[in-house]
């Protein structure tokens, strides 16, 4: 995370998306202390020394750039696994274990690439309270969005299950549990 990151692509709110290019970290905006990232980390816990991630190293982070839906309004860390190794190494604890998380990581590849195709971003996702929905400025683009939704998600979701089980098996899954443990 010493490296100097550089610019990859405006986040939803303007700014810009620096990347570790050691470990793969985004930041949005302006780079951070490495506590503000474990913060953020922190929030993420699901259990005792479990952390659920949308991986910026998965495919689906690839292949959405700016309209990966993991990135939502407020967005700041885009964690990868070897991000969260190195920040964890500075508080005593390893990286013993990153699982792929199959439901999870579909979902975030539906709604990315779906966003690729709407005006508003995470549409779909928010209807289905997965996702902090960004609507299409005019009323007539949110309805083409709804529609775009319901009629795109059946070939979307057949790719999305073939384009994650592939970025899996690569180890570039969308969103990922990583297990510590004290070092």
């Amino acid at each position: 995370m010493t490296e100097k990151p550089h610019i990859l692509e405006p986040p939803p709110g303007g700014g810009a998306i620096r990347r570790c290019e050691a470990c793969g970290l985004g930041v949005a905006g302006e780079p951070g202390s490495q506590s503000d990232v474990l913060v953020q980390l922190e929030r993420q816990r699901g259990g005792e020394l479990r952390y659920r991630i949308a991986n910026r190293a998965g495919l689906a982070a690839w292949l959405g750039g700016a309209g990966w839906a993991a990135i939502e309004p407020g967005s700041r860390y885009l964690l990868t696994p070897e991000a969260v190794r190195r920040l964890v190494s500075a508080r005593d604890q390893e990286l013993v274990r990153v699982r792929w998380r199959p439901l999870a990581s579909i979902a975030l590849m539906w709604g990315t690439i779906l966003n690729a195709f709407t005006w508003g971003r995470n549409v779909a996702l928010g209807a289905l309270g997965r996702a902090t929905p960004e609507p299409a400025e005019r009323r007539w683009q949110r309805g083409l969005d709804a529609l775009i939704s319901i009629l795109a998600t059946p070939v979307v979701l057949v790719a999305s299950v073939l384009l994650e089980c592939g970025a899996a098996a690569a180890g570039r899954g969308g969103v990922q549990e990583l297990q510590l443990r004290l070092a």
